[in-house]
């Protein structure tokens, strides 16, 4: 049986200024998309893309302070959305207190593709051309984001079986049984294997469309798997069909993703 080893949050202190590991993660998170970015633009069709609708190191740039924006409104408003609404709409100023906690995945993503769109249309590009671009390089910022989860030993597994290898026992989860670590789970599959598999996948030419579905559909599945180990949140447990509110947020991306590829891959045209 394994124990958290209770890392302090705070990587370094610098006066009254706390630098967090969390914070971290997300600087690693950003910086793994740009390096990412940059060997994307050797795929196609971007690389074969010349003239005025050429892409370049500065599209990266700009998508990638758009995407920050996304990811940090998005997420804030879809945690405060889906998951305590009734709080927030008695004590709205509260959205703004980020540094009380708070972020939710399927929030964040919404904010980026809305910042895409503004990106694409800004740049008269196709939308699902933009998408397909930046869908291979997020999966590696995920897997980033739940190191830091691991780091400040939140979103904790459900109690495992004290037999299991790697149960580990979460202080602050209030009991000393073993538990799913279910961070680095979700760190293995939506976050590394996800990027395997959707980098692969995307270094071949593809339908317009086809590479953003698969994410969607490959991160849907993964998180889905990943929920049943995961504690649900302790003020809403499992919602309606034993599923937590993670599971259910997965269903229109699982859904909405078969789709979106099967209607690409139908779609009339070269790849």
């Amino acid at each position: 049986m394994l124990i958290h080893p209770q890392i302090n949050p705070v990587a370094l202190q610098l006066g009254p200024l706390g630098i967090h590991w969390y914070g971290l993660t997300y600087l690693a998170a950003f910086g793994l998309f740009f390096f990412l970015a940059t060997r994307r633009l050797r795929h196609q069709p971007y690389a074969s893309i010349t003239g005025t609708g050429a892409w370049s190191r500065r599209d990266i740039e700009d998508m990638l302070f758009l995407g920050v924006m996304g990811v940090v409104i998005g997420g804030r408003l879809g945690y405060c959305l889906f998951y305590k609404p009734g709080h927030y709409l008695t004590h709205p100023l509260e959205i703004l207190f980020v540094w009380q906690g708070g972020m939710s995945f399927h929030g964040g993503m919404l904010g980026v593709l809305a910042s895409q769109w503004w990106f694409a249309r800004s740049r008269q590009r196709p939308w699902l051309q933009v998408m397909d671009f930046v869908a291979p390089c997020v999966p590696t910022g995920l897997a980033a984001g739940r190191v830091g989860n691991f780091i400040n030993g939140e979103l904790w597994g459900r109690f495992s079986d004290p037999a299991l290898p790697w149960g580990m026992v979460f202080p602050g989860s209030g009991s000393m049984q073993p538990r799913h670590p279910s961070q680095v789970y979700q760190f293995l599959l939506e976050g590394m294997l996800l990027f395997v598999l959707l980098w692969l996948y995307a270094r071949k030419p593809r339908k317009t469309g086809q590479v953003s579905g698969a994410f969607l559909l490959g991160y849907g599945v993964f998180r889905f798997i990943a929920e049943f180990f995961r504690e649900p949140d302790e003020f809403l447990g499992t919602l309606a069909l034993g599923m937590s509110m993670g599971q259910w947020l997965c269903v229109p991306m699982i859904i909405g993703g078969a789709w979106l590829w099967a209607w690409a891959t139908k779609r009339p045209g070269q790849a």
